[in-house]
């Protein structure tokens, strides 16, 4: 049976659907329509990816039955604010992971900067947001890139992953997308093309847990232990360290230590 049978999700008014059966990445699908002019906002969808990509340019492990999509959309802001979206994708991946999950375990998701989804310290979902660029002036085409671990996961990750699937829960990629697409529509308006940002900020910290969590952060290279001191106005994260000193990270890893 293909994997394209089942009843297409349904998708908030303005967004388009694109669906594959195969593709390399949908954020590569994504770049490329929006290379030669798609205006979006639309989402790619795909059953299989053959080199899915996580951030830091890492593998993506894409099996049958779990989620890959991308949303390609146009803004009416610069790059700089654009980069808010990062922790806009986080807040939507949770609350789309909370509406599936159908037993008291939700209490255990953690959002992990900037986008990841721990459920019980195992990944699973994360994030992938990619600027495209855009001829005109203060606008940009942005990708947000979304794997949900679903059915399966992968097992042998220096991150362990777990899926809905672990739990025994079984939703479809249909369904998860519907439900993905809506919260994303939701919170874009919520963050307002950046006007809104506090109100992501707090939404974001509300759901990364409480300060003072051990944390490793690697920056090209470099490893930086310390403690999560939430995020500063920009939204960039406070690693705080035993000397005293505050590192503001806007970009790199960061790992959860064991106390």
């Amino acid at each position: 049976m293909a994997f394209f049978a089942t009843s297409l999700p349904k998708l908030p008014s303005g967004y388009r659907l694109i669906r594959m059966e195969t593709v390399d990445s949908t954020n590569a699908e994504a770049r490329r329509r929006a290379k030669v002019g798609e205006p979006g906002p639309l989402w790619i969808w795909s059953a299989r990816q053959s080199q899915g990509r996580g951030r830091g340019g890492r593998e993506w492990i894409s099996r049958p039955g779990n989620l890959f999509a991308s949303l390609l959309i146009g803004i009416n802001c610069p790059g700089r604010i654009a980069g808010q979206l990062a922790l806009v994708a986080g807040i939507v991946a949770y609350d789309t992971i909370a509406k599936l999950i159908a037993y008291e375990g939700r209490s255990e998701l953690l959002l992990k900067w900037p986008n990841d989804i721990l459920l019980s310290g195992e990944k699973l979902a994360g994030m992938l947001l990619e600027n495209v660029g855009s001829p005109v002036e203060n606008r940009s085409m942005v990708i947000i890139g979304t794997g949900i671990n679903l059915a399966s996961h992968p097992e042998d990750l220096p991150q362990p992953a777990v899926s809905l699937g672990a739990y025994g829960m079984t939703v479809t990629p249909a369904e998860a997308l519907e439900v993905l697409a809506a919260t994303t529509h939701a919170w874009l308006a919520r963050w307002a093309e950046g006007s809104c940002f506090p109100t992501i900020r707090r939404a974001w910290l509300d759901r990364a847990g409480p300060a003072g969590r051990p944390l490793r952060a690697k920056i090209d290279g470099e490893e930086t232990d310390g403690v999560y001191g939430g995020l500063d106005a920009d939204g960039a994260l406070r690693l705080l360290t035993p000397d005293g000193a505050e590192h503001r990270i806007a970009a790199g890893d960061v790992f959860f230590l064991s106390r």
